[in-house]
């Protein structure tokens, strides 16, 4: 199930895991009235790919424009969405080639990022919602997470083999720098808008790490393990949410199951980012956003709760407006947003690690111990044929 904020705007969507397709729906906050809902056409015809069902039609990625005029969503089943928010409304349904991970909006209002399990990054007008996607770069591995700088300058696209590359969004085949550092796939992409030099980055190695991606410098390496080590002993931290508040220096991270929310802050005079709150959810930690105001919103099991800065510690803040108004759209909509589960199964990306040390040491002194024995076989067998008394002839 996923929550984000930009502005007034809400946008909630979730299900597709049962018999029921997935469901968008969009608040505007302050104004009265029904919220936007919009189930998602199952794909038909020539569009329907030969895997497509039930259990593959959940959501993978949504993004806001910069703006908020646009909401851009692609679902498990190749469907890319882009919807218009003032009013709420659906402008277009397109099909991806392949099944997509990640997508984003360029500063520009122009056109949709799509990054997909192939390794390659496609890109789809705004202006002409019914036109197809023109591939716009390309990755040996499975790309996991893009984004775009604010100047729309430069693309940013991680894959599964720790790589972050930094290319030129027009002409994509110049690629400025790599990012390189993490041990495992980068699974999250984050470009402060205040900060438009540095990118944040996220990964199955469960660190986050600071760069100043022009020129691939790494300046910062935070282990979330080394936060919470009794949540990592159990299960990998693999990074699955990043998300920045706008004009302020606060990143929220969720990492896959653990209902935990790290809160940390970026010091940019040290070029550091710090750790300053760890925030436990009462049911399961869906997503986490942040409004324009700089409140934190966690959307723990049926609830977006709301957690504010206050003396240095982030506390929930109960009751507030806003607050009731999204869990009475979550609670109409549970039905369906209660069977979400997530797209992306994080643990299948891990590397595969095979240790046959043990296996080839054991066979090679087998080998040893053959070769000693067949020579010490050999050894005995010609000492016992010379110990044997040699028959000679008598001449007469």
């Amino acid at each position: 199930m996923a929550l984000g904020r930009c502005g007034s705007l809400v946008f909630l969507g979730g299900g597709g895991g049962g018999s029921s397709p997935p469901r968008i729906a969009g608040v505007t906050l302050g104004e009265s009235g029904k919220p936007f809902v919009y189930d998602i056409p199952p794909q038909t015809g020539s569009q329907a790919g030969p895997s497509d069902d039930e259990e593959r039609n959940g959501l993978v990625a949504f993004a806001f424009s910069p703006s908020g005029t646009y909401v851009a969503v692609t679902m498990d089943n190749k469907q890319l969405l882009l919807f218009r928010t003032r009013p709420w409304e659906c402008v277009s349904v397109r099909t991806a080639l392949r099944r997509s991970t990640s997508v984003t909006i360029t500063g520009a209002e122009d056109r949709i990022l799509l990054a997909d399990k192939s390794g390659d990054v496609y890109s789809f007008s705004i202006s002409q919602p019914d036109s197809p996607g023109h591939l716009q770069l390309g990755h040996l591995s499975m790309l996991l997470a893009v984004a775009v700088s604010p100047d729309d300058r430069y693309v940013i696209t991680a894959d599964r083999d720790e790589k972050i590359r930094v290319s030129l969004l027009e002409q994509p085949h110049i690629i400025e720098a790599f990012c390189l550092g993490h041990r495992e796939f980068v699974s999250q992409l984050s470009i402060p808008p205040n900060h438009p030099q540095l990118l944040v980055s996220g990964s199955g190695d469960g660190t986050i790490r600071l760069w100043e991606y022009e020129n691939g410098t790494e300046l910062h390496c935070l282990d979330l393990c080394e936060l919470h080590p009794s949540g990592c002993e159990k299960k990998r931290c693999a990074v699955v949410r990043l998300v920045h508040c706008r004009g302020m220096d606060f990143f929220a991270v969720l990492c896959d199951s653990l209902s935990l929310v790290y809160v940390l802050e970026l010091d940019l005079k040290a070029e550091r980012l710090i750790h300053q709150q760890t925030i436990t959810a009462k049911q399961r930690a869906w997503d986490v956003t942040f409004d324009d105001c700089g409140g934190l919103w966690l959307l723990d099991g049926d609830v977006a709760v709301l957690y504010q800065l206050h003396e240095g510690l982030w506390r929930e803040i109960p009751d507030h407006p806003d607050q009731m108004r999204i869990k009475e759209v979550i609670r109409s909509n549970w039905p369906v947003f209660g069977g979400s589960g997530s797209a992306i199964s994080y643990s299948n990306l891990y590397k595969m690690s095979i240790d046959n040390m043990a296996e080839y040491q054991l066979k090679k002194e087998q080998r040893i111990d053959q070769r000693q024995n067949k020579r010490t076989s050999e050894l005995v067998a010609e000492s016992r044929d010379s110990k044997k008394p040699r028959m000679g002839g008598v001449m007469m």
